[in-house]
Parts: C-alpha cells; sequence; structure tokens
C-alpha cells in the first residue's frame, strides 16, 4: 500500500551512517552524510543528542554540528552529565563526567551551543536537578527525565518542577528493581509526561512496548532511535563520545563485555514497523509518535513529506522518496 506522511521528527540521534556526533573531530562532510542517509531513510528534522562528557567535548561537538546551519538540525538535546553516577542507570556515559546540576554549568554548555539547546535529560535525584529543571521549564526548554535511580517522591518532585517527558522509557536504569513502587511505574502514572520509546527489539520486550504505550495512551508516545554510528552499518566496532561499542549480527549495540546496551542500530522506518506489531494498532496510530507528536513536544510543526510502501502483512515501511 502507498502511503504519503510527513517527514519523521526523531528526538534522540547520536550518530547514523559511521559518523559519531559525540566525536568532536568529526569533519563537515561526514556529518553532512550521516543527514543524507537520516533523510533517505524519513527523518527530515531530528535533535543530534550529545552524552554526558567534558565541557570542551561538548562544545566542540556543538559547534560543528550547528557549523552545517543545516535546516534538519532542529535544536541540540542535552543528555546528562546531570545523571545517575550508578552503574546501570548511568548506561554507556562516561562516570568521570557525571557532575551534579547547576544553572552555571548549563549557561556555559547553553552559550557554547549558540542558545540551540532545546532538550535537556537528566536525573530528578542529583543535587540542584530540581532547581536546573524549574529554570529550564520558565526558559522554555523542554526537560526529560532520564538515566535515573530516583525515587517515586523525586519523580513526582520533577514533574512539578516542570519536566515534560521521560527519556527512553524501561531504560537507562537498574537491571532490577522493586515490584511497586518504583520510578517506571511513576512515569507511567504521570499525565504530565509524554515517553519515548526505543521500539528496536532490544531495549524493550513487544510485551512491554504494548503494555507501555497502552498506559501512556498513544498521544502521548513517541518513537525516538537513540540511533548511534552503528545504525546503517555491518556489524563491527563503532564509538558514541569516549565509549567504544559493538554492534552484533543480530542488531544490538553494547559495550564490549558490558551487559548494558549502549545506544542502538535502529532506523525510525523500522521503528514505526516495529510499533505497529509490538503494540498491535494501526499504522495511522503509529505515524504521529513519529512525526507530528515529537513536533508538538518541542512547540514545532515536521517538515517535508515522504512517500513509502506499507506491507501491511508483514509490517515493514518501506520509504521511497522524501521532499520538501
Amino acid at each position: 500500500m502507498k502511503i504519503e506522511s510527513p517527514g519523521f521528527f526523531d528526538l534522540q540521534v547520536n550518530g547514523f551512517s559511521g559518523v559519531d556526533f559525540n566525536g568532536p573531530a568529526c569533519q563537515p562532510d561526514r556529518l553532512k552524510h550521516a543527514i543524507n542517509v537520516l533523510r533517505a531513510t524519513g527523518v527530515t528534522r531530528f535533535l543530534p543528542t550529545l552524552i554526558t562528557s567534558s565541557l570542551e567535548r561538548f562544545a566542540r561537538c556543538a559547534r560543528a554540528l550547528l557549523d552545517l546551519s543545516d535546516p534538519a538540525i532542529a535544536g541540540i538535546h542535552m543528555e546528562g552529565p546531570y545523571i545517575s553516577p550508578q552503574d546501570g542507570p548511568r548506561g554507556a556515559h562516561s562516570r568521570e563526567y557525571v557532575t551534579e546540576a547547576s544553572l552555571e554549568d548549563f549557561k556555559r554548555r547553553q552559550d557554547a551551543a549558540e542558545g540551540r539547546i532545546v532538550l535537556v535529560t537528566l536525573a530528578p535525584e542529583i543535587p540542584g536537578a530540581l532547581k536546573v529543571t524549574e529554570h529550564l521549564a520558565e526558559s522554555g526548554i523542554r526537560v526529560a527525565i532520564g538515566h535515573t535511580a530516583g525515587s517515586p517522591q523525586q519523580i513526582r518532585d520533577a514533574v512539578n518542577a516542570g519536566a515534560t517527558l521521560s527519556t527512553h522509557l524501561g531504560n537507562g536504569c537498574a537491571q532490577l528493581l522493586p515490584r511497586h513502587p518504583n520510578f517506571v511505574w511513576e512515569q507511567l502514572a504521570a499525565d504530565e509526561l509524554f515517553a519515548s520509546f526505543i521500539v528496536d527489539g532490544h531495549h524493550l520486550p513487544p510485551a512491554t512496548v504494548k503494555s507501555m504505550v497502552r498506559a501512556k495512551s498513544a498521544c502521548r508516545s513517541i518513537l525516538v532511535t537513540d540511533s548511534t554510528a552503528a545504525a546503517g552499518c555491518p556489524p563491527g566496532s563503532y564509538t558514541v563520545g569516549e565509549a567504544h561499542i559493538e554492534l552484533s549480527a543480530d542488531g544490538r549495540v553494547s559495550v564490549p563485555g558490558a551487559p548494558n546496551l549502549a545506544g542502538s542500530s535502529l532506523s525510525m522506518n523500522t521503528a514505526i514497523s516495529n510499533a505497529v506489531r509490538f503494540a498491535g494498532l494501526p499504522l495511522s496510530e503509529v505515524l504521529p509518535m513519529a512525526t507530528s507528536l515529537p513536533a508538538c513536544f518541542l512547540g514545532m510543526k515536521p517538515v517535508g513529506r515522504l512517500s513509502a510502501d506499507w506491507d501491511e502483512v508483514n509490517c515493514c515501511l518501506s520509504v521511497n522518496a522524501v521532499f520538501d
């Protein structure tokens, strides 16, 4: 079946097609290559995501991306360094650069990013996090909860302070949690929060995707890829920031020798296909999760149109062309 759709909008892209956005030495032609390949998958707007690092590294990566002046870049997603220092919740982020939240540090990073940071993921239990959340929310910058080991009350405090998103809910957390209460249930129950999901079959099992999307509802669920340089590439070794990562033959991205995932190799058209299959929803309800909902969450609109083929039997979306 032929379909037309607004262009995809991805809130979390660490890299693509062999290019690591967290690599400060990345050349403009390589960055442009990654954006062009992203566009071929249907992504017409996205947030390059810069993970926990030093201010100097963050500044170099942000400037390299913003110097492109590419209209596909809708802003910067700053994921860390105000996250849990604990193994598990910290994920593949460098422990060395995890720090408490402070307005002074954020202002330095925002200056380095020329005012283009539009989304910040933080852990609400970190010292200073609530004060920073309040400041960002008042400034129109979206705040997401992620890479946290916080208590349910700390989640509620963050929502009251202005957090409006759960970053890759169900991931970036400890392997084992109390049955209840815990911060996953608290975020699922918070109607004030949108939730983003990495639907690649590795980050969340199908039944978990179905249950979480039902809990949040389709109108508060957002698909993200959390893609890394490994996306669109063959199995092998890649990087995300200072971390070495490995892409396996089944598409799983992880730090060698560690149990945790480290981003994904996912493309958005595949995320949509998986979400239809896992959540048991029609394509018409899933497409907004990758188009109008993430754009609306940021106070923006989708850009461009795409034509695609939808194989309803196999739940497979193939992008044919993207138009301005």
